[in-house]
């Protein structure tokens, strides 16, 4: 049977637009198995309906008929761009290592292509090294600007007791950056530990009496290239060194408020193996030429 139209099926996953009640109804399923049963805010089956029918975007991921993921947008305007507003995606925790989360970014903008949109946007945590990883480094998305506490507190178990800091990041899904990035072409890992050895550390770090990194220091980035640390394993941070949650979150933000300042701007995300750990870095450049964004850095 032929997949219908605005489908697309990649091993063992079918990706498409969620069409009926019990399918919307599964997203809500999904979003308490990601964020936990406790605080977690659902989406209501009628607003799923009326953004997919508006030119918003429900689509999933399904192995047969049960939902694995699910990337929910809406129009986004500026007043001067038209762009998609990407809301929310989340994977189930027994699909997460299955590439699913990524799947549903490059179905999403086939998708968003078809609406006639070359732009794509959303917020995230970043602290959190995996999501860095996929949105910075595995799509070539652009982060622009910081935002403190965006969404005050939240109590569901990823985010409780934690400032909801978020990064804003600009996807140019038609820019060739972006093509490359979704074809596999990355930089080595020589590339990035060079790149790392090379660039000044906004943030010093050093391990705790646990193992765990946790900052100590926040400087000005100077030269051509800076690189900003964060957890490798936030979870980690929290099971092991929960005291050092705060610590991470204001150095981060002063850290992306300082380079911003002076004009620095993310262009790749990496993790280096160094000394018999993995380290999660933003790099950063001065004053990028950047002709795939319209929006300029902003703190």
């Amino acid at each position: 049977m032929a997949a219908p139209r605005g489908s697309k099926e990649v091993e063992g996953f079918r990706f498409r637009r969620l069409e009926k009640p019990e399918e919307f109804r599964q997203v809500d399923e999904v979003i308490r198995a990601t964020w936990g049963t406790e605080g977690a805010a659902g989406l209501s089956p009628t607003l799923q309906r009326v953004l997919q029918d508006n030119g918003g975007l429900v689509l999933g991921a399904f192995a047969d008929i049960y939902l694995a993921g699910f990337s929910v947008a809406l129009l986004g305007w500026d007043g001067t761009t038209l762009y998609e507003q990407s809301y929310l995606t989340a994977v189930r925790p027994e699909y997460q290592n299955h590439h699913v989360g990524f799947r549903l970014k490059a179905f999403q903008r086939d998708e968003v292509l078809r609406l006639g949109l070359s732009e794509i946007r959303w917020v995230f945590d970043p602290l959190q090294s995996r999501n860095a990883w996929l949105m910075v480094r595995r799509l070539g998305g652009r982060p622009d600007r910081y935002y403190p506490h965006y969404f005050g507190q939240l109590p569901d178990e990823i985010n409780r007791g934690l400032e909801t800091d978020r990064i804003r990041l600009v996807w140019p899904i038609t820019s060739t950056r972006v093509e490359e990035r979704l074809a596999g072409h990355l930089p080595s890992r020589d590339d990035d530990r060079l790149r790392f050895e090379g660039s000044f550390a906004i943030i010093e770090t050093e391990p705790s009496e646990h193992g765990l990194r946790v900052p100590t220091a926040v400087a000005e980035p100077t030269g051509p290239q800076a690189h900003l640390e964060i957890p490798f394993d936030l979870a980690l941070i929290r099971q092991h060194e929960p005291s050092s949650l705060r610590r991470w979150r204001h150095a981060v933000r002063d850290a992306f408020r300082a380079a911003l300042d002076v004009g620095y701007a993310v262009d790749d995300f990496a993790v280096v193996p160094t000394d018999h750990e993995r380290r999660s870095f933003y790099f950063l450049t001065p004053s990028l030429a950047r002709t795939d964004s319209p929006s300029a850095p902003a703190a």
